[in-house]
């Protein structure tokens, strides 16, 4: 199993990432996942980055779909992937219907339609099999090619079976794995069928080492209130059997502790629930901890992700190849 880590706010200034990035950069995580940022550009941000020496896998969870034509999204992402010479995953969402019809006018009709119909286009932009977007030349000694995965936010079936049919990885978010094993694997392997091989999942989980003075549920307040705010998050969760009101977030964020969704505890206990969702077919676990980052700052938040890390790997060293 892959782990990640998540820079989990918004970023106002260039050099606010790097210390998740650096764990990145040292081998201690896989790769560097940002979301969407309307203040420091997430692409922007990345560029910069890869600027300042962090040449490193990075993965976007997720950019918006109403924010770029699909050309303009394989653009950013090959530029990501030339740029750092490492491998990018590029994932995209559906947004919000309200935010959607923001940005288009309406939302849209069928937003995994529209996220598969996306995907789709990007990637026939990224093979050049579209006459606009011309194919890399590969520079001596340099890349042959520009390594990009294309990713969708999934949560629900409907999505799932879309990107069964569009994306390399589906990206999901707060997905326990019981859910992630009995709802979206096989509704990823539908909408594959038998055309192509079913999307890899790579989950973002949240977590946050119990230490003096830390209340479970204010972290998991201060991470997830937005999206335990939103209808189709709380509908995911309740079809997960964590049963959430939108209208009540800071009861939802008590029920994310009580489940085990908001992974809380020593490293040791967070490692072993995050090999649960290994069990359950995910292929990448990328660590959000957003909680802390918000209530203690970024070096705390930084200081709980390198802990979990370490721990992980010493489980990993000590597990006999078979």
């Amino acid at each position: 199993m892959r782990l990640s880590v998540l820079f989990p706010v918004q970023p106002r200034l260039g050099i606010e990432s790097q210390p998740y990035a650096e764990l990145v950069r040292r081998g201690r995580a896989d790769r560097f996942w940002m979301g969407t940022s309307l203040f420091v550009e997430t692409h922007h941000m990345l560029a910069f980055m890869a600027g300042a020496g962090y040449r490193i896998p990075v993965g976007t969870s997720v950019s918006l779909t109403p924010l770029r034509p699909p050309l303009q999204a394989a653009v950013e992402a090959r530029s990501l992937a030339l740029l750092t010479g490492a491998p990018v995953t590029a994932g995209f969402g559906a947004a919000t219907p309200d935010f959607v019809a923001y940005v288009r006018g309406e939302p849209y009709r069928r937003p995994a339609t529209a996220v598969r119909d996306y995907l789709l286009g990007v990637r026939a932009f990224l093979n050049s099999t579209d006459p606009v977007l011309p194919p890399v030349d590969a520079p001596a000694g340099g890349p042959a090619r520009a390594e990009v995965e294309l990713g969708a936010g999934v949560l629900r079936p409907g999505m799932a079976r879309a990107a069964g049919e569009s994306a390399d990885v589906a990206i999901t978010w707060m997905t326990p794995p019981d859910y992630v094993k009995g709802t979206i694997a096989p509704a990823l392997r539908e909408g594959a069928g038998d055309r192509r091989p079913p999307p890899r999942i790579a989950t973002v989980v949240h977590v946050a080492i119990a230490r003096p003075g830390r209340d479970a549920a204010h972290l998991a307040y201060a991470a997830a209130q937005g999206h335990l705010s939103s209808t189709h998050y709380a509908d995911m969760l309740r079809r997960a059997g964590c049963d959430v009101d939108p209208r009540d977030p800071g009861s939802g964020a008590r029920r994310l502790v009580d489940s085990g969704i908001f992974v809380f505890g020593t490293p040791e206990r967070i490692t072993a629930a995050l090999h649960e969702y290994e069990r359950a077919g995910v292929d990448e676990v990328v660590l959000n901890a957003a909680g802390v980052h918000v209530t203690e700052g970024c070096q705390a938040a930084v200081e709980d992700a390198a802990e979990i890390l370490e721990a992980s790997r010493a489980v990993e060293a000590a597990t006999p190849v078979t």
